[in-house]
């Protein structure tokens, strides 16, 4: 059976706003773009651009091949969890819209998968193409369109950086990656990378209740996007005449192309795309971070690690535990909890767990450093009766806290193998990790590459929410943190 992959994306210039989207085919094989589309579709939000360039890349490659399997990936969180049945639709434009999508080939050919804005350049191009197009009061056209070209170019300059080496969710896994995109998006590779997405809202942050208002597409004025093109040797010579003179050939030019320079343009191409396109990362394992709630001890600014009195949450506590609850069910990502196995931590994912729904796993390697005879003890009374241990804590991370406390050097060692399990264990999952101020400071540290010192440089206030994804390459990305919104 064939397998295509169909890339979509739509945009808003307003949310409602001038709209347009962008849908490209490509073999799952060789990476070769088989069909391009694109439409100005009126005013209308991002998230019906969004459907509408999906049921685009559908129809194009059901034209393609009606017998094919489709892997759809898109950048929309919101429509690859609703079409994959994880998320309900409850908006009613975005019914009909999902509904069409589902009925262009059989149940179970097609599969979703979220990506990185950042992979999907040659579906926004188009859209914005569209839109330019629409602003122009024209038709998207495309002869005229530049998004496959850039896309090539997107690629050479992702092949020629060095792979990355390295545990998931250390930077230096994914500097190299990061330095060629950016690269990338200061125009270096000579193409229009950084042009705006024209959209105001981010679909990949969406929660799972449709954020879409204003006027449905379908009353929109809209200029139908041409029909799916394969890519012929005319085109592929076409394409190379362009990336290597600069310039458009002129419509009597494919003429003067001998049929031996069409095979080999065809020939080249089909190798660039196997040796270089980008390759499919997937859904990145996403960890939500949540410190505990507040114990007797935390307004104090006592010590309180694993190898003291293990308080419960204070009646403060308690009430900010219901609160992130309260936020997090109304995000509606969560399909997993973890716990510290100390009390503070068990009694706060227990309360947000019951609101979820979902059950608690403990996992031992997110306890908090055990802070050995300084336990109990506030930051001035360890000054105070322990100067020189406290000097050497505070300049090394190989320093021991008093009576043979876990230095910070051992507690990342700790950390970092327990990250390491949870993303093998939990890959395309959003999960909750309720633990301590150490474990989610070093877990920032090391995505960031950051050196030990700067623990001492992050605020992180009790029952405040951080994230980081961690991709399937090696790097990570920081997504939030010490977010207390939820609080006030």
């Amino acid at each position: 059976m064939r397998e295509f992959i169909v890339e979509a994306d739509g945009g808003s210039r307003g949310n409602p706003g001038p709209a347009g989207f962008g849908s490209v085919v490509l073999d799952a094989v060789t990476g070769e773009t088989l069909a391009e589309a694109a439409e100005y579709i009126g005013i209308a939000t991002n998230n019906v651009a969004e459907y509408r360039g999906l049921i685009a890349g559908l129809k194009s490659a059901y034209e393609l091949d009606p017998a094919a399997s489709v892997r759809v990936r898109m950048d929309s969180k919101l429509v690859v969890e609703q079409m994959s049945g994880r998320w309900k639709i409850k908006h009613p434009d975005m019914k009909p819209l999902a509904a069409e999508a589902a009925r262009v080939f059989p149940p179970g050919r097609v599969t979703y998968e979220w990506m990185p804005r950042e992979q999907n350049k040659h579906a926004d191009r188009l859209a914005n193409e569209a839109m330019d197009a629409g602003k122009r009061g024209e038709q998207w056209s495309a002869a005229a369109s530049m998004a496959d070209l850039d896309a090539r170019a997107a690629r050479a300059a992702a092949a020629a950086a060095p792979e990355p080496s390295g545990p998931p969710g250390d930077a230096t896994a994914g500097a190299a990656k990061a330095r060629a995109a950016l690269a990338g998006a200061r125009g270096e590779t000579g193409n229009a990378l950084a042009e705006p997405r024209g959209r105001s809202g981010d679909s990949a942050g969406a929660s799972p209740s449709d954020s879409v208002s204003g006027a449905d597409a379908s009353a929109a004025p809209s200029a139908r996007a041409s029909s799916p093109r394969p890519a012929s040797s005319a085109d592929t010579a076409s394409a190379s005449a362009l990336s290597t003179t600069g310039r458009a050939p002129t419509p009597g030019g494919r003429d003067r192309t001998t049929e031996t320079q069409v095979k080999a343009a065809a020939d080249l191409r089909a190798a660039e795309n196997v040796a270089s396109a980008a390759p499919d990362l997937g859904t990145p394992a996403t960890f939500v971070l949540l410190r505990h709630g507040e114990t007797p001890l935390t307004p104090q600014k006592r010590f309180s690690g694993s190898g003291g009195s293990d308080p419960s949450l204070s009646d403060v506590g308690r009430y900010q535990a219901e609160r992130v609850a309260a936020a997090l069910a109304a995000r509606g990502t969560i399909q997993d909890v973890v716990s510290s196995p100390l009390a503070r931590c068990r009694e706060t994912a227990g309360i947000v767990a019951a609101r979820l729904g979902l059950a608690v796993t403990v996992e031992d390697g997110l306890r908090e450093t055990d802070f050995g005879a300084w336990e109990g003890l506030s930051f001035g009374e360890v000054r105070e009766r322990y100067p020189d241990d406290m000097n050497a804590w505070l300049a090394s991370p190989d320093a021991e806290p008093t009576g043979g406390g876990e230095s910070f050097e051992a507690v990342a060692r700790r950390v970092a193998a327990t990250r390491d399990e949870l993303v093998a264990a939990h890959r395309g999952r959003t999960v909750l990790l309720v633990t301590h101020v150490t474990p989610i400071k070093t877990l920032v540290r090391l995505a960031l590459g950051a050196p030990p010192e700067s623990l001492f440089r992050m605020e992180l206030s009790a029952a405040s929410l951080s994230a980081l994804a961690y991709y399937a390459d090696g790097n990570a990305t920081l997504r939030l943190l010490n977010d207390t919104s939820h609080l006030r």
